[in-house]
């Protein structure tokens, strides 16, 4: 359920009008599904997987949200969301879009755990309910030849990580993950136009002692978008920046600075929709290369087949890395996805999902929601997702 709200909220995607309540309220989804995955085609055959069944509970979530009216035309909001893992017993925390602010007629500002433009123009250009899923374009996004995995920790701290090993995790790059230590700034909509501005808090930063040194660390950085919105038509760009503050001893203790640029629209007929995502991830003074850039493309579209059945379809495309300039061959992945989604009432539907993910022979691109943990070089990830989605 796109209550990720406030989520999208700090994204420019939702009004601040929607503050405009002083109770507070309880939301979550539960989205459960049975999956058969398979990793084939591995450069190396021991690093295939046969035919594997699993439950997953894709991007479930409980939250808490409210506001209180402040006089003088100020609202003060909260909320606080958690993801849940109920296939395994798995705990609650603050893990997901979790702030306190203040809106007005000067907009909205809020501090927490948050997500920022470029993540949340990613998410409403996926085809899937909650964006999320085997077939997610978190596949591909982002993630520079699969490099640039994972977020940052409660310190503020990344460290760079090549792909996913941990099975049925999220396997998203830093810039479609949840900023932590963040204050974001979302604009009243004028002529259907929203700007938002996000800045990450260098609360990881060294004491004077580790200056200098590997153990140096000071990470930093900042999101912003603009978004349009009008009847059938979203269009929005955006871009993120980060510091990651590591001082890279290859590059004379420069740091590796890495970046996103995000551009893409989306059309609703009404009986179908289509949408467009062009991505483009760079770093500077990256591990022991130099520059990196890399491009991904992506085209998607739904269809009401009846009032309740909506067929769904995507397709992502990773160009090769370019190092210093020139191409590193077979770096690339293509992903493909076909769904069909039933509601059997306004908050309850069932879905099936096939996902193709099809890398060359030097890249070991994953799902992005619920990894297969095993993929390798050249491997060809696959699977059927048979699922129940229920939003409260």
């Amino acid at each position: 359920m796109q209550k990720k709200l406030i989520a999208l909220a700090v994204a420019g995607l939702a009004s601040t009008a929607a503050f405009a309540q002083s109770n507070v309220t309880v939301y979550g989804v539960a989205d459960g599904s049975f999956d058969v995955v398979k990793v084939s085609n591995s450069a190396a055959d021991g690093n295939n997987l046969g035919n594997t069944t699993r439950v997953s509970t894709n991007s479930s979530l409980i939250g808490f949200k409210g506001a209180e009216s402040l006089g003088n035309g100020l609202t003060a909001v909260f909320q606080f969301e958690s993801g849940i893992g109920f296939e395994n017993g798995g705990s609650l925390s603050a893990s997901r879009d979790s702030y306190v602010g203040v809106a007005g007629g000067f907009g909205t500002v809020v501090l927490g755990t948050l997500t920022g433009p470029t993540r949340a123009l990613g998410s409403a250009l996926d085809v899937n309910a909650g964006a999320t899923g085997i077939g997610a374009n978190t596949a591909l996004l982002g993630k520079l030849g699969n490099h640039l995995v994972g977020t940052t920790d409660t310190n503020g701290s990344y460290t760079a990580n090549a792909g996913c090993t941990t099975r049925s995790s999220t396997c998203a790059s830093i810039f479609d993950t949840r900023w932590k230590n963040a204050i974001a700034y979302v604009s009243p909509t004028f002529a259907g136009l929203s700007l938002t501005a996000a800045y990450v808090a260098n609360e990881n930063k060294s004491t004077a002692g580790n200056l200098g040194t590997a153990a140096q660390a000071n990470t930093t950085g900042y999101d912003v978008g603009l978004k349009y919105a009008n009847g059938p038509v979203m269009a929005a760009v955006t871009y993120n920046a980060v510091d990651l503050g590591n001082n890279n001893t290859s590059f004379s203790g420069k740091s590796t600075d890495v970046a996103d640029f995000r551009v893409g629209a989306s059309y609703d007929f009404g009986i179908a929709t289509v949408r467009a995502l062009f991505d483009s991830t760079r770093a500077d003074n990256y591990s022991t290369v130099g520059k990196a850039t890399q491009n991904v493309y992506g085209l998607g579209a739904t269809y009401n087949v009846t009032p309740a059945g909506k067929l769904l379809a995507q397709a992502y495309f990773a160009r090769d890395l370019k190092v210093n300039g020139s191409s590193a061959k077979d770096t690339g992945a293509k992903l493909f996805e076909l769904g069909y989604e039933h509601s059997l009432s306004k908050r309850t539907m069932l879905k099936a999902v096939y996902a193709h993910l099809n890398n060359d022979d030097g890249a070991a691109y994953d799902f992005g929601i619920n990894a297969t943990g095993v993929a390798k070089a050249g491997a060809t990830v696959q699977g059927l997702s048979l699922g129940l989605r229920h939003t409260f």
